[in-house]
Formats: C-alpha cells, structure tokens, sequence
C-alpha cells in the first residue's frame, strides 16, 4: 500500500473510532440522566416521608398540626408559629418536587403522587391560613400550581381531620 493508502485508511478507522465513542458518550448520558432521574424521585420520596414520619411520630407535633389544621382561628403564638414552620417544611418539599419536575429531572407522575396531599387538605382553615400568610414566600410558579389545586374538586380523606372528640388515650 501507499503512503496515501494508508492515510485513507487511518481516516476511515479515525471516523469509525469518532462515531464509536460518540454512541458510548449517549449511552453513558442516558445512563446519567436516568441515574439523576431516579435520585430526584428518591429525595422527593425521602423529603415527604421524613416530613410525615417526624410527625406521625411526634404525639405533640403532631397534636398541635391537627389542631391547627381544624381551628379557624389561628392558635397561640407559639403554636401558630410551629405549625405554620412545619407547613413551610412540607411547601419546600412540594416546591421542590414542582421544580424539578418543570426542568424534568422529576417524572410529573411523581409530582402529581406527593402533591396530591395538598388536594386532601386544601379546604382546611389551617390550610388557608397557612397560605395566605405563605404563598409569597414560594416560586412564583409552583404558587400557581398550589392555586390551581385548590381550584379542584376536593376528595374523600381521612376524617380525621373532621374529627373534633379526642379519642381515648391507649
């Protein structure tokens, strides 16, 4: 073979080794991307569920929330101010889940799933006191989105927030 032959030759390996490492690089992004994906839904998941865990378990947060969440008028002081915390807690964690979801790290479907507690408790006076106070405190966006929730038809929940007796101790 010549020396132009071979300098063919070289180019031709050279694009077919461009084109290789060009598919290797989409597959690693596509791995990446469904790695980071899946992180997302797994933050989200924890955030909320660290969130409820830390008040299911908590006789008296959890206490003080359900009061709040049922009273038309705000609670003490301190109260008022523990609950509406722990509101903004979970509102971050919403925000959060909408945000990610909007840049679509975050499958809207997972969004959909955490958010839809918002839905079971947006006709508590809690609730609207909360957001008055709050929603400006939020993504402008994702404030929209609450809005937009609260506008829907409200579901059958747990009554327990329309509970008002205190049940017997165990």
């Amino acid at each position: 073979m010549t020396l132009l032959e071979w300098g063919a030759l070289g180019e031709l390996i050279g694009g077919v080794a461009i084109i290789v490492s060009l598919i290797y690089v989409g597959v690693q992004v596509k791995e990446s991307a469904k790695a980071t994906r899946s992180a997302a839904a797994n933050d989200a998941t924890v955030s909320m569920q660290t969130w409820y865990l830390e008040l299911g378990s908590n006789r008296e947060a959890s206490e003080l929330w359900l009061n709040a969440m049922r009273s038309s008028e705000p609670l003490s002081t301190h109260d008022e101010f523990q609950f509406l915390m722990s509101m903004h807690a979970v509102f971050l964690g919403f925000q959060n889940c909408y945000l990610l979801s909007e840049e679509g790290t975050l499958d809207p479907e997972v969004r959909e799933a955490l958010t839809f507690a918002i839905i079971a408790v947006k006709d508590l006076p809690g609730m609207d006191r909360y957001w008055r106070q709050r929603s400006t405190f939020l993504h402008s966006g994702f404030a929209n989105y609450v809005d937009g929730l609260r506008l829907q038809d409200s579901i059958q929940t747990v009554d327990v927030y329309k509970r008002n007796e205190k049940a017997p101790d165990t």
